[in-house]
């Protein structure tokens, strides 16, 4: 288990990139994960980790698991990484060439983990 101020520190930086609440994440995770002739049931939406990002919103500091931790890490990572303002689409891009669908596709995958790209 991470020691007291490593928590802290990653509690925090968490909280600062999941922008979302729990609310509005659970939403978007339905919304996502919908089609046009079924919706799945609410605590199936989504994927595992954006599941699990709801889980954690939910909770407080002293209750987080180990895994809880490991995906909280995971999170500020990629969010961390797909926010870089350097980064540059890459080749093999489902929707390479069309930029305004390229950044669309950035920004939903990034709400799946609980940010929105749109918020300051």
């Amino acid at each position: 288990m991470a020691d007291a101020l490593e928590l802290d520190v990653l509690w925090d930086e968490f909280h600062r990139v999941v922008n979302m609440t729990s609310q509005e994440l659970a939403t978007w995770l339905k919304v996502s994960d919908a089609d046009e002739e079924t919706e799945p049931l609410p605590e199936h939406a989504g994927s595992p980790t954006g599941q699990h990002v709801l889980a954690i919103l939910q909770k407080r500091r002293t209750d987080l698991t180990e895994d809880d931790i490991s995906v909280m890490y995971e999170v500020v990572e990629t969010v961390e990484a797909e926010t870089d303002p350097t980064l540059e689409p890459t080749a093999g891009d489902s929707s390479a060439g069309d930029p305004v669908a390229q950044e669309t596709e950035r920004r939903h995958r990034l709400m799946t983990l609980g940010h929105d790209p749109l918020r300051p």
